[in-house]
């Protein structure tokens, strides 16, 4: 047997381990083991190639042609197994990651959330006075008895102050206490304190008594309007009433009554009633012969004025508040105001508002 012939069939024993490992390989990496095993530096089939060098002349023209043949029939059979084992990886992932079309769509966030009502009448109600030429005040919800009471021409001592359940805290060394505000009031004194007239705001916020059934909460919400200037008058304030009921209750047209009342810091002070229709399960406004008590109103009594440094000879204006959790009891017909606070999801999916449904003036409240 010829050196050439026993060359042959070791390059044939080579390529057959060769590629017996490249089909056993199970993955990318271990084809990489294979490829540098064979084609490396220090690899079998590298080796072959450098024995060339040391040939004579006559064995390198035989076995040239067998170890180049064999190098690159290695090559294509990794290239092959790489493209294959990606095909493989590519259609494991593919079917890791199916889709099932057929299947019905996840709703997205934006549908799947909801605006609490006690948000969307907020909104609904600052929609309404901003048209009107409003800016929105905002005040602490923790206050002074000078700003909650006193400068509301509660004086001290004064029964008044007593219907009101007042949520205090210790007292400071100085004998003052701090207080959780029983109304949006005191955002009025600060309004007056920080700005001179003409004033036009509404107030909505949070405030807090000690008093909880199915239609009281401790913690409840309000919104208070004011207006100081030097012509404003009770036929101003009955106008701004009016449109303002016409336009959250989306009724063409109300008819309201004022009854006279007394709060400290207006005078005349007046609770107003609006005409509606009571049903079986339901309250419609703008019609009927019934009468439904919404808010109390009033003349700013110049002892207020006075409190804030505005001359009640010069100004006068008017001033309203009514229960947010209670327009929003009788416009959406939600029956128990303690279910507003219970974070109940199954009751916010009932009754909340898509989080796009912006109110507007334009498009309809609660569209």
């Amino acid at each position: 047997m010829t050196d050439t012939t026993r060359s042959s069939d070791a390059l044939d024993s080579l390529e057959r381990s060769i590629l017996d490992a490249v089909a056993a390989a199970s993955d990318e990496a271990a084809l990489e083991a294979v490829r540098v095993s064979a084609l490396g530096k220090k690899g079998s089939v590298s080796a072959q190639l450098a024995s060339l060098g040391k040939m004579s002349p006559d064995e390198r023209k035989a076995n040239g042609p067998l170890i180049n043949g064999l190098k690159e029939r290695v090559t294509a059979a990794l290239a092959a197994r790489k493209a294959a084992l990606k095909d493989a990886a590519l259609s494991q992932r593919l079917a890791a990651e199916r889709v099932d079309v057929t299947l019905p769509l996840r709703e997205p966030p934006a549908e799947l959330g909801r605006i609490h009502p006690i948000s969307q009448v907020t909104d609904e109600i600052t929609a309404i006075f901003a048209d009107m030429g409003f800016r929105i005040a905002e005040g602490p919800d923790i206050e002074t008895d000078q700003h909650n009471f006193t400068a509301l021409n509660f004086p001290v001592g004064h029964p008044a102050r007593e219907m009101h359940d007042t949520f205090f805290f210790n007292p400071k060394p100085d004998g003052s206490r701090l207080l959780l505000r029983t109304h949006t009031s005191p955002v009025q004194i600060r309004t007056m304190l920080s700005s001179k007239p003409p004033i036009r705001v509404v107030c909505p916020g949070r405030t807090y008594r000690c008093d909880s059934d199915q239609t009281h909460t401790p913690m409840f919400h309000q919104v208070e309007g004011l207006v100081i200037d030097t012509g404003s008058h009770l036929g101003h304030l009955k106008w701004i009433l009016e449109e303002f009921c016409k336009a959250f209750f989306e009724v063409p047209d109300v008819k309201m009554r004022f009854r006279p009342s007394f709060f400290p810091f207006t005078e005349p002070s007046m609770e107003v009633d609006i005409q509606c229709r009571r049903g079986k399960d339901e309250i419609r406004f703008g019609e009927g012969e019934d009468w439904l008590e919404i808010l109390g109103c009033g003349m700013v009594h110049p002892n207020v004025l006075r409190n804030c440094g505005i001359d009640p000879d010069v100004y006068q204006g008017f001033a309203w508040g009514m229960g947010i959790d209670r327009i929003a009891m009788l416009k959406y017909g939600l029956p128990d105001l303690r279910a507003f606070f219970e974070a109940d999801v199954r009751w916010l999916k009932h009754y909340g508002f898509r989080p796009l449904d912006f109110p507007t003036l334009a498009g309809g409240l609660s569209a």
